[in-house]
């Protein structure tokens, strides 16, 4: 049974998606518990009250371990707090870390890492979602609100041009990039994500902006900015990003500092 008090419209991260769609991150939700800080171990997080420590929070994922009844719980949550029609749901996708695009239909879950919602389709789903827990969220939408669009862009993807092959998808489908507006959202920032230094030298080979030095001085990569400058290659009109961390901010879920763990969403949704 949906526990409806666990989240809040102030669990959601509003962001600029142009004047006819919404954007949004989710966090991990008011009753959230403290985790461990960058550095601790598993022993350091406090389990929450609706789960158990590895998924504390408001986790919408299906594939990482948690109670499947409770991430549909969560799932519904957030369709609520986006105040959709009744019977009207978000378009879901299974990521594979790849450069797949895939349209978005109704009760369909396609294996891919960009999803294309397209509003003018009868039956369209009533938003498009994308989940990470380090990686990069990326939504687009065009200025008419018709197209929306959510890519998972992890360390892979966007060195395989997931985030180039989104938009030329858009550009199919008749939006020009200096029409669309994206917002990037919360990331292991380049600061924390340490790689080995071939993995550094290879990446950057093939996306020069992505090449970053942790705070410690080890090798590192900035999965965000390498997005970030593809996105302005493209010639994309609009662009937001803001500057969260989610290995340093205990409001996301980390792959990367707890190992096991659930993960937040970037949702698009049409006006």
């Amino acid at each position: 049974m949906c526990d409806t008090s666990a989240v809040e419209a102030s669990d959601l991260i509003e962001v600029d998606l142009g004047p006819r769609a919404r954007g949004y991150f989710t966090t991990r939700g008011l009753r959230a518990l403290p985790v461990s800080v960058p550095g601790g171990t598993a022993q350091d997080r406090i389990a929450d009250t609706r789960g158990g420590a590895f998924y504390d929070g408001w986790n919408l994922a299906l594939h990482v371990g948690d109670d499947p009844q409770r991430v549909q719980c969560h799932r519904r949550q957030l369709e609520e707090l986006l105040g959709l029609e009744q019977g009207r749901h978000l378009a879901w996708m299974n990521q594979v870390h790849s450069a797949v695009v895939a349209t978005a239909q109704a009760g369909e879950v396609p294996t891919a890492d960009a999803l294309v919602l397209d509003s003018r389709t009868g039956g369209a789903p009533a938003g498009c979602c994308v989940l990470v827990a380090d990686c990069v969220p990326v939504l687009l939408a065009s200025g008419d609100g018709a197209l929306t669009a959510a890519v998972h862009a992890g360390r892979r993807g966007m060195l395989e041009g997931v985030v180039p092959a989104t938009i030329d998808f858009l550009r199919r489908s008749g939006v020009e990039p200096v029409d669309l507006w994206a917002a990037v959202g919360p990331s292991i920032c380049g600061s924390c994500y340490e790689v080995p230094e071939e993995m550094l030298v290879l990446s950057a080979q093939r996306e020069p902006a992505c090449a970053s030095r942790t705070s410690w001085g080890t090798p590192g990569i900035d999965v965000a900015a390498g997005v970030l400058a593809q996105l302005e290659r493209a010639g994309v009109g609009h662009i937001s990003a803001g500057q969260w961390c989610t290995y340093e901010d205990p409001r996301f879920f980390s792959y990367r500092r707890d190992g096991v763990t659930g993960r937040l969403a970037g949702v698009g949704v049409p006006r």
